[in-house]
């Protein structure tokens, strides 16, 4: 490199400074408003609270401590992250569940600002300690801990453990069951994210029709997310009356389909995990707890769970890091379930396509490259010449009037009106539609674009 060349790297690397910290209480950008509820309809018998106790020093108002609490023992079950570096919360939560065998939980306590990931023996002793004190908080006098443990931040920094401790107490007295309770809680697991993730549902089921139960959750993450778990988190609770082996199935499969069909950049956090209590509290007392997986209620519970999940799923990936677009991916007519989920996850990582899809660029060939090297899939499960790959404007669009616009028929390209691909890609939500052509089983995964300032919060997410 010349003397000239050198100069200007140094003087470049003086003048360009990155910066980014996520938007502060009352900060929510106005086009995320709009996915912020101004209302809820909770389960009975939990409590929640958002409380501030500064993990991070930079940290001065917001909550960062998240407590979720049942008033009676719950069922409990969660699905976890597969990474192998399994962070110290979640060796904790798998061996309280496994310890109870789903049964007897009573809360979930959650701190953010740190992972608790890579931290060693230490770590471990640390989360435990969360969970025991969230345990003894509630007068829980049982030997085992009935509290599952998250954590959520940065990798490889141990834990300021004290202050969540002494914080702990201060969580437990401003529980309460109001919306506003359950925004602060769902405000303080968040890290990069720029606004909670929270909803909640009612819904009944075929053996009591007039029986009216309830169904809320909050999920956070905005980077660091692809399947299997994909740094997400994700607590559900119900006062339906679930029995501790239905639940976790329940789950498993609901997850399947939600939080393991999104990826906003391809990485599987240490921390990962999507969690759900229920506690029975909305059932009349002749009831038993939904266990058959050929009943009725079982069949309507899950349909319930599946949706619910995939919405929580959807606002983390509208929140992906520096995202402009919200990408729908429908492979269909796939010969199984599982070829036509690996080539929607293989589109959804390609930093190709997701960076088309930012720059406004109908580059189909980027798409075609992604299916084309999808791992894993059986033989024949992709054959060009029956393939096609189709925009389709979602119902808010400005194009929908103009409907679908094909990109790739049978292996043939298309003559692409690339000034209406342009406005199509101005949208905010997309879908991309590929027929494969070869059987008749469907997946959807949803991911979003690459942008500049994606690289920006990333390369300062430590400090």
């Amino acid at each position: 490199m010349s003397s000239l060349a050198k100069l200007t790297v140094r003087n470049f690397a003086r003048t360009f400074t990155r910066s980014y910290s996520a938007p502060t209480e009352g900060s929510i950008p106005h086009a995320k408003q709009k996915y912020v509820p101004s209302s809820g309809t909770y389960p009975k018998g939990f409590s929640v609270s958002g409380v501030h106790v500064g993990v991070k020093p930079s940290n001065k108002s917001k909550p960062d401590i998240a407590f979720i609490t049942s008033d009676r023992p719950a069922n409990g079950a969660a699905v976890f992250t597969t990474n192998k570096f399994q962070a110290a919360p979640v060796q904790v939560s798998r061996k309280v569940l496994e310890s109870r065998n789903g049964a007897g939980i009573r809360s979930v306590i959650i701190n953010s600002g740190c992972a608790n990931a890579v931290t060693g023996n230490g770590g471990v002793e640390d989360a435990n300690k969360m969970a025991e004190a969230a345990t003894a908080v509630l007068g829980e006098t049982d030997a085992s801990p009935s509290s599952l443990v998250m954590s959520t931040g940065v990798i490889g920094q141990r834990l300021p453990i004290d202050k969540i401790l002494a914080g702990i107490p201060k969580a437990n007295s401003a529980l309460d069951s109001s919306h506003q309770a359950w925004m602060n809680t769902a405000r303080a697991i968040m890290t990069t994210d720029t606004f909670p993730k929270l909803a909640s549902t009612t819904f009944t089921l075929p053996s009591d029709a007039s029986t009216t139960y309830s169904l809320a959750g909050m999920s956070k993450g905005a980077g660091m997310i692809h399947p299997n778990m994909a740094t997400l988190l994700g607590i559900l609770a119900t006062d339906a009356p679930i029995a501790a082996p239905a639940l976790h199935s329940l789950l498993t499969s609901a997850v399947g389909r939600s939080f393991n069909s999104i990826s906003i950049d391809g990485d599987t956090s240490t921390n990962d995990t999507v969690a759900i209590l229920a506690n029975g509290a909305g059932a009349p007392s002749s009831v038993k707890p939904i266990s058959d997986p050929a009943s009725a209620d079982y069949a309507a519970f899950a349909a319930t769970l599946t949706s619910f999940a995939q919405h929580l799923a959807q606002l983390v990936v509208r929140d992906g890091e520096g995202a402009t677009k919200f990408v729908q991916l429908s492979v269909r007519n796939a010969s199984s379930y599982d070829d036509a989920h690996k080539i929607a996850s293989s589109i959804a990582r390609s930093p190709l396509v997701k960076t088309a899809l930012y720059g406004k660029d109908a580059n189909w060939g980027r798409i075609l490259c992604a299916i084309g090297y999808t791992a894993g899939i059986s033989d024949g499960a992709v054959v060009p010449e029956k393939t096609n790959v189709s925009f389709v404007p979602t119902a808010n669009s400005a194009t929908k009037d103009q409907g679908v616009l094909k990109l790739l028929v049978d292996g043939e390209p298309q003559t692409v009106d690339e000034a209406r691909a342009a406005r199509l890609l101005e949208d905010e939500d997309l879908e991309v539609v590929i027929d494969l052509g070869t059987g008749s089983e469907e997946a959807t995964v949803w991911t979003c674009d690459f942008s500049h300032e994606y690289v920006t919060i990333n390369g300062d997410y430590r400090t």
